[in-house]
């Protein structure tokens, strides 16, 4: 039975391979370039993650998750967050319903935008905290309660949160705590030459790009399945928890010159999801178990909002991303 349950997941690499090539070329005739963002985005996707997108206006972050949903052929719904907008807006609200023919009334759950498999949660930090928060519980829980009533949510549940780093007047900076629940930090950059002169061609014509649908829930749960399957070498695992063990400054295992630049390190959630950015990125090459090169591959999306500067690192000009490079270095 064992040796059958390894031909299937066989298959089921050499599948999903396909699949990715499928969703990438189908994603190329809208988005040009940000191919390493891309990437990410599938690899928190069969990770069972969420994903923090940090970029100026006009980068195309709607219209990249936007595309994914097309592809991937699952329900999408984008929320664009407000400083009016309430926890209800998001989760859903009873009503008061009256039955005409017997005259008795009951309330009714009507389910709010987050009952959908995509979720776009635009600029996410100009909300108040308990509607932000009303998100990322139902992200950790993977359901809604009502009045005592326990709603879950479709599966696969996958939210995408953009940020705009310029213009923090009236925005609500999510607490490190919150950060916490979102597998990947990606930071978009401008396009090259090369990419914006294609994207002006494209945007600026006629050209319409009609999407084929690649994969569906069904096929996506089972890959998700499949990541958790994969096998992962003790010193793989090892190497994954001193890093994030390195980025506290109170742990012995820490560098004291890098000790000193960090204010707050990881928790263990981030050796979590290092391990498995690391097993995705593997079967995504085709590969049966993931190596050292993986977690390294996963050490900037997944720690970048994991590590809190102090203030002389700050004072100096540097970023957790810097302080992320020399915890590499020295491992």
């Amino acid at each position: 039975m064992q040796n059958k349950n390894q031909f299937n997941d066989v298959e089921l690499v050499s599948e999903l391979q396909d699949s990715i090539k499928e969703i990438k070329n189908e994603i190329s005739k809208v988005i040009i370039g940000q191919d390493e963002i891309i990437d990410n985005l599938l690899t928190s996707l069969f990770a069972k993650g969420h994903c923090l997108l940090v970029g100026v206006p006009g980068l195309a972050k709607t219209l990249l998750i936007k595309t994914l949903s097309e592809v991937l052929d699952l329900k999408f719904n984008r929320i664009q967050f407000t400083p009016d907008l309430m926890p209800s807006d998001i989760t859903g609200t009873e009503i008061l319903e009256e039955d005409l023919s017997t005259k008795k009334r009951d309330f009714r759950f009507i389910k709010g935008p987050i009952f959908a498999n995509i979720i776009l949660a635009d600029e996410i930090n100009r909300t108040p905290p308990k509607t932000q928060a009303a998100l990322l519980e139902a992200m950790q829980e993977h359901n809604v309660t009502a009045a005592g009533t326990k709603y879950l949510l479709e599966e696969p549940f996958f939210v995408l949160a953009t940020q705009n780093p310029i213009e923090q007047e009236g925005t609500y900076p999510l607490p490190e705590a919150q950060l916490d629940r979102f597998m990947f930090n990606l930071w978009l950059d401008y396009p090259n030459l090369e990419d914006e002169i294609e994207i002006i061609k494209r945007t600026t014509s006629t050209i319409e790009n009609n999407l084929k649908k690649t994969v569906n829930a069904e096929k996506i749960i089972m890959f998700q399945e499949l990541v958790r399957r994969v096998p992962v070498a003790d010193n793989v695992i090892q190497h994954a928890v001193k890093i994030v063990r390195k980025t506290r400054p109170e742990s012995k295992a820490t560098d004291e010159n890098i000790g000193n630049l960090i204010s707050w390190g990881a928790g263990p959630r981030a050796s979590q999801y290092l391990i498995l950015a690391a097993k995705t990125y593997a079967i995504f090459d085709g590969r049966f178990s993931p190596e050292i090169a993986d977690v390294n591959r996963a050490l900037i999306p997944v720690l970048r909002h994991r590590i809190i500067p102090s203030f002389n690192a700050e004072a100096e000009g540097i970023t957790s991303v810097d302080i992320i490079e020399k915890l590499n270095l020295n491992k």
